[in-house]
């Protein structure tokens, strides 16, 4: 008799028919979301202008109290989506999230098309929103890991980002164009989206359970989650980077400033350069998922991030709009690189069952650090002018990398993705939970 052939080992994580349902879902989300959060503003804007009467800087203030009221949940609940995701099945945790959220597109979209809308209605829902993104990232983002091989990834971390950086330029766009023809259009494709990815991600085959967290007081496993990060020096050293560069080179506020009264491009030049980082984030994803990088990734990382903050000070700096698009896109492609460095690493040196508090703690210090970048790019901008702002910005971020570099060594040490395996630092040295790893082996 003859004897079959074991099957291949998978090349690519699009070989695997559940990183498939996996990929599809995180895309439509995206693509939902991102479409559903700029037509959402501009809605409250115009609400208040033409049915409130309120002057354009009253306007104005109800956007920044619309970002206000969805990152409070986001900074609220964070730590308990975290502890849900390692809890419960992360695809009934995921599914339920953006079963929500398409209950809030719908809703938007049947009030849009009655013109019931409101100035209450819209924080209400705007609210709603919030709510449900929170839980959706980090239940999600910690599939991929029990999907895909370990040595698939990294690959596998680039492939979330493209659909990540994709869903960032055209959800704006499409969502613009679709407003345009019918108001009440971009909503009722933004539920279509999230009800075909809340079934994708239903048809992921079932996940072992964490049944040790089952027995685990949800007050103590929010604790663990912060425990576990601030001892393991090589996740904080990887969390806190992002938050500080970030907070620091956050130019992307200031982009109207330099539209209409640097550049002199005006609303058209603001799409573009809203545009250009996440087009030079595609392409690098893209490259990611081809060619992932697999040595010195430590380094590779503090680098990109030293290159973002080199590329906004290019920003501040230039008069010259080609000039200025060529920043953002280098700035997108740099971070694209850190982010697909960083998230391997903390992906591949967390525990499973640890995953989606590790998730959701990092979840939160990217928020908070791009909100609360806004607000400090607003604040100096005000103090020193936006050029200056955006200059000393970018220099803060490189700054920041080489005092990390020196704080953290083990961020310089870390040298491939293969040193880490799918349970982490756990697996080189086993501790007790309540004493966590110091620091992660080096290679």
């Amino acid at each position: 008799m003859s004897k079959i052939p074991p099957p291949l080992a998978p090349r690519s994580p699009l070989h695997i028919a559940d990183y498939r349902r996996f990929w599809l879902a995180r895309c439509c989300s995206v693509l939902a979301t991102t479409g559903m959060v700029v037509i959402l503003g501009y809605q409250l804007y115009d609400v208040a202008r033409n049915q409130y009467g309120y002057s354009i800087a009253q306007a104005s203030f109800q956007l920044g109290v619309l970002g206000f009221v969805q990152f409070v949940p986001l900074f609220v609940l964070t730590p308990l989506a975290g502890v849900v995701a390692d809890r419960f099945d992360r695809r009934h945790v995921g599914a339920l999230s953006m079963s929500i959220d398409f209950l809030v597109a719908l809703a938007l979209a049947i009030c849009t098309a009655r013109h019931w809308l409101s100035l209450p209605l819209l924080f209400a829902l705007a609210v709603a929103h919030g709510t449900a993104r929170v839980f959706v990232a980090p239940s999600i983002g910690a599939i991929a890991p029990k999907i895909v091989p370990a040595e698939l990834l990294p690959r596998a971390i680039a492939l979330n980002s493209t659909a990540m950086q994709v869903g960032t330029i055209f959800g704006p766009a499409l969502a613009g164009l679709l407003f345009g023809h019918a108001q009440a259009l971009p909503y009722a494709v933004a539920a279509m989206l999230l009800g075909a990815g809340a079934v994708s991600i239903s048809l992921i085959r079932p996940l072992p359970a964490l049944a040790a967290n089952r027995q685990t007081h949800p007050l103590r496993l929010v604790a663990e989650g912060f425990s576990y990060v601030r001892h393991n020096r090589f996740l904080l050293g990887c969390i806190t980077l992002d938050l500080f560069a970030v907070l620091l080179a956050g130019a992307t506020a200031l982009l109207p400033v330099y539209a209409r009264d640097i550049l002199h491009v005006g609303p058209a030049g603001l799409g573009q350069m809203r545009a250009a980082p996440a087009i030079g984030a595609t392409v690098f994803a893209l490259v990611l998922s081809v060619r992932p990088l697999k040595h010195n990734v430590g380094v590779k990382m503090l680098w990109a991030v030293a290159a973002f903050g080199l590329a906004t000070v290019v920003f501040g700096l230039s008069r010259w709009y080609p000039l200025s698009l060529a920043a953002l896109v280098v700035m997108g492609a740099a971070d694209m690189i850190s982010v697909f460095v960083r998230g391997s690493l903390v992906q591949l040196a967390t525990p499973d069952d640890m995953r989606g508090r590790v998730g959701a703690i990092s979840g939160l210090a990217i928020s908070a650090s791009n909100e609360l970048g806004e607000m400090e790019s607003g604040m100096a901008a005000a103090l020193m002018g936006a050029p200056a702002a955006v200059v000393v910005g970018g220099i803060g971020a490189v700054l920041v990398t080489l005092v990390w570099s020196l704080l953290f060594p083990e961020l310089r040490l870390a040298r491939t993705f293969s040193h880490f395996g799918p349970e982490g630092a756990r697996r080189e040295e086993p501790a007790a939970p309540e004493h966590p790893p110091q620091e992660v082996p080096h290679a």
